[in-house]
């Protein structure tokens, strides 16, 4: 699955480790996100989107 979460990320000037602060998850959780490794549950992509004031479907492309 590709992301965009570093693309809006940077819109906002938040670090990997902000983001992560924000959403309660580790640094390396933002990283695997980003690089497409991993798969969020809805409640992370939702709080991520929530943070980065964008929809789910722009975040996450599937």
């Amino acid at each position: 699955m590709k992301t965009r979460i570093k693309e809006f990320r940077a819109k906002y000037n938040l670090t990997q480790e902000e983001l992560a602060e924000k959403v309660g998850v580790r640094r390396e959780t933002i990283v695997f996100l980003e690089k497409g490794k991993y798969n969020p549950s809805l409640k992370l992509a939702f709080d991520i989107s929530k943070v980065l004031n964008a929809k789910i479907e722009e975040l996450f492309l599937f």
